[in-house]
């Protein structure tokens, strides 16, 4: 890394991106000869061609919403100051609109807890946690998903005693006239505006990303400054760090390293990388595909197809991370998000693709039934027709099945905190196919890169469940329902699945690394 920092590099209001000019050789001077920058700046919809025009002219308002944001302050301050005594802040959404005040929190070391899973896991610990000084923030585009239904639910219930003043318990975060906002009518909850301009990953300065974060106590007036000190650069044909970075994105993929290793530096800012994917997966069109690595070296985080990206906080002097990337972005958090937002819809001009695209939604309906092809241990082993039905030969199917085109994506449908251990399928089994390797916590919508991927689900047994008050299911029954759905929506693609379940989750998260550990290279 010291080499690359000692190179060239884009800079600009604090935050720089090193090696991206080793990367891209004529990528940035069509992005300036097209204007690209400023057309972007200017919120030009026609920028990604006429397929994306009409998505992209809804969709732009991030371009400068963190000015816009600053509206919100006021209203932030005088909420947070008359919501003083409720000290537990939990988040309720879908994972779209959460994860960018989730990564707030972790990245800046406020408490927040998160709760975008059907596990009744986190919603249990979330409950004994001081219910009486707890405000909910619900998050949402349209009206609430069936998670964040379940959540608002339970935590009435728990409020149930506390009559008129549980109302104040409820802050809605969501866009005029939606579901959500009658919602919060009904329920005599705050109800706080989100820009309708923004959606999912881009959606980090707006209520969305800032809300949460404020009420658990994160400065979010810095990270607005942060953004604003940025801004003017990103319109720039030089010095430019946002057009840099994109231009590097866009060029590594279109010339087969479309694989990008997103992994800390030892700078601050670890979590952020798990946002940056998400914005790159929504914005490479399947182009793209990022993996959350744990460290640069980590498996999977390096190879001729890889482009290594080390993320991290403001180098201060004679500060050098010691890893090896082949680009390096450091900067302070609010021009972090901003950086990578113009970046990701910079790189998906070049490679042709509409960065503003949605994926299907989810249809959480009945489970269907089905008995193990065996059991093994504590894991029961769901395999295809044709495959093995023993675990480790299972396992090697699914990997050996690989195309050299091909990644392989793991998904569990679990408790992120109890069962945290089970993310570390990702670097054994990269390590094994010497391929690609994803990790993410269910539910999620099938992602633009499902379509050249295998599959492992990952599922588990419940033992202390919880009902979902005036619903006729539970969360365990919700949960099931939804990694179900994933399942139909990939074999409705005809990609392959490999489902395992863990009768005991502790014993068969263990036996599971175990057998993937031992599985030959």
């Amino acid at each position: 890394m010291s080499d690359l920092l000692a190179g060239p590099a884009d800079v600009a209001a604090g935050l720089a991106v090193h090696g991206a000019g080793a990367v891209d050789v004529s990528a940035r001077a069509a992005l300036v000869a097209s204007h690209v920058p400023a057309r972007l700046a200017a919120q030009d919809p026609t920028l990604w061609g006429p397929a994306a025009e009409a998505t992209a002219r809804d969709r732009l308002g991030w371009v400068d919403t963190h000015c816009r944001s600053r509206d919100l302050l006021p209203q932030l301050a005088e909420l947070t100051a008359e919501l003083g005594d409720l000290d537990h802040v939990v988040l309720a959404g879908d994972g779209d609109v959460t994860l960018a005040a989730r990564v707030i929190a972790e990245c800046l070391g406020r408490p927040l807890t998160v709760l975008d899973t059907a596990d009744p896991g986190p919603a249990r610990a979330a409950l004994a946690d001081r219910p009486a000084r707890t405000v909910l923030v619900l998050a949402g585009r349209a009206g609430p998903d069936p998670t964040t239904d379940a959540h608002l639910r339970v935590w009435r219930e728990a409020w149930h005693d506390a009559g008129p003043e549980a109302d104040r318990h409820v802050v809605v975060v969501t866009p005029p006239g939606s579901a959500l906002a009658a919602l919060a009518d009904e329920l005599g909850a705050v109800l706080i505006p989100a820009d309708e301009e923004v959606a999912g990953p881009w959606s980090a300065l707006s209520a969305y990303g800032l809300v949460p974060a404020a009420l658990a106590g994160a400065p979010v007036t810095e990270l607005l400054d942060e953004a604003a000190a940025l801004a003017g650069a990103l319109e720039r044909d030089r010095d430019n760090p946002a057009l840099a970075l994109g231009a590097a994105l866009g060029a590594a993929a279109a010339g087969g390293r479309n694989t990008v290793a997103l992994a800390p530096d030892g700078t601050g800012l670890d979590g952020l990388r798990h946002w940056v994917g998400a914005l790159l997966t929504a914005a490479g069109g399947g182009r793209v595909l990022p993996i959350a690595a744990e460290s640069p070296d980590a498996p999977g985080a390096t190879g001729p197809d890889v482009l290594t990206v080390g993320i991290g906080g403001a180098l201060g002097p004679g500060m050098a991370p010691g890893v090896a990337a082949d680009v390096a972005v450091n900067g302070p958090l609010g021009a972090q998000f901003l950086t990578w937002a113009h970046a990701a819809a910079i790189a998906a001009v070049p490679l042709g693709v509409d960065p503003f695209a949605e994926p299907a939604a989810r249809t959480d309906d009945d489970t269907p039934g089905g008995s193990p092809s065996s059991v093994d241990g504590a894991v029961e082993v769901y395999a295809p027709a044709g495959a093995p039905t023993d675990l480790a030969g299972a396992l090697r199917w699914i990997i050996d099945g690989l195309a050299p085109d091909e990644h392989l994506a793991v998904t569990a449908h679990l408790d992120p905190r109890a069962d945290a251990a089970v993310a570390g399928l990702r670097p054994l089994l990269a390590r094994t196919t010497g391929r690609p390797v994803t990790f993410g916590w269910g539910p999620r919508h099938p992602s633009h890169s499902d379509g050249c991927a295998r599959h492992l689900q990952i599922t588990g047994a419940v033992t202390d469940d919880l009902p979902v008050p005036g619903r006729p299911y539970t969360f365990a029954e919700l949960q099931a329902a939804q990694a179900a759905s994933d399942r139909r929506a990939l074999a409705g693609r005809e990609r392959p699945v490999l489902r395992l379940h863990l009768t005991e989750r502790a014993a068969g998260a263990a036996q599971l690394l175990d057998t993937a550990g031992r599985t030959p290279t």
